[in-house]
């Protein structure tokens, strides 16, 4: 019999349930529990340095007031300095670091899906990264394939085409319209909030995916019964806070699938209101307007200059 293939388990912010979120310990944690990926976020500081932060602001998880981009990494009072509320705390990694950490021999099979926030000058960030990325030995083969860029505004689709052509792309959403409609033609893997695969509209869509050879990654899935229905929807990759619990509840399905799966309902399908259409169609308004109150229109942006990173680095 041929083996059942079962969601990939990648790290959401690391094994972030356990360790302070986007942190070298929490990226660590979750190669050690047998994710097959990380994912994390950045954004860029004053002086041009890439971070791996979730929040534009340093307060939530630092307690330290200011934004990013307006804030040194370097200095007496730069971002390198600062350590993490959550015990055990940590520094702040840089997209540097966590490349370096990806490099090491027995972490080359890691994959690290790059969350790309919209508040980033896609211009800059990305030539920022192509910098780190192509300073490392053999990157075309040992790192390049391994990194999948998460996007959620369209603005950023020419920029990561231009800047960033080895890396495969993705889009993160919470709308199967606006990914349907935005980002099609241009990714290969759409990373979407778990209520948007839940509705009618989330089959149908769910099923163009797999017609039309586009992977699928859902997020943040850390119930176990939202984590056997994305068994059965036949996700390609579960993001998940606690790759553990998943890790442990994919090994279980290995050993008896039918059993493992009766375990766990559907009527949470039903009577959870988030999985209703008044509830995604708010959610997606919602993140569209901040995603254009930060990167701009949707339908109308500037595209990137005609230099490709050949040119560049001639």
């Amino acid at each position: 019999m041929t083996a059942r293939v079962l969601p990939e388990c990648w790290g959401h912010r690391g094994a972030s349930a356990t360790f302070p979120e986007n942190t070298l310990a929490s990226f660590e944690a979750a190669i050690r529990d047998g994710a097959e990926g990380i994912e994390s976020d950045v954004h860029v500081s004053l002086d041009g340095v890439v971070v791996m932060f979730h929040d534009p602001a340093l307060e939530r998880t630092t307690g330290c007031k200011g934004l990013i981009r307006e804030r040194k990494w370097y200095g007496d009072d730069g971002m390198e300095r600062l350590l993490t509320i959550k015990e055990p705390r940590q520094p702040i990694p840089t997209f540097a670091e966590t490349i370096a950490l990806l490099m090491k021999p027995e972490n080359q099979h890691v994959k690290f899906n790059v969350d790309v926030k919209a508040q980033n000058d896609p211009e800059r960030l990305f030539l920022l990264m192509h910098d780190i990325i192509s300073a490392q030995p053999d990157w075309e083969t040992k790192l390049a394939p391994r990194i999948l860029l998460g996007l959620w505004h369209p603005r950023f689709v020419a920029f990561a085409k231009a800047r960033l052509p080895y890396c495969r792309r993705s889009h993160i959403g919470v709308s199967t319209a606006l990914a349907r409609r935005y980002f099609w033609n241009d990714v290969d893997v759409f990373s979407m909030a778990f209520a948007s695969l839940a509705s009618a509209d989330g089959f149908k869509f769910r099923e163009e995916c797999k017609a039309a050879g586009k992977r699928i990654m859902v997020w943040t899935v850390n119930k176990p019964e939202h984590m056997m229905e994305a068994v059965r929807w036949g996700v390609d990759v579960v993001l998940t806070d606690v790759t553990q619990k998943w890790l442990e509840l994919r090994g279980a399905l290995q050993v008896d699938y039918d059993a493992m799966l009766s375990r766990y309902g559907r009527l949470f399908l039903w009577t959870t209101w988030q999985f209703y259409f008044p509830a995604i169609s708010s959610r997606e308004k919602i993140t569209r307007s901040h995603l254009e109150s930060a990167a701009g229109p949707f339908d109308h942006f500037v595209l990137p200059e005609p230099t490709t990173i050949n040119s560049r680095m001639a």
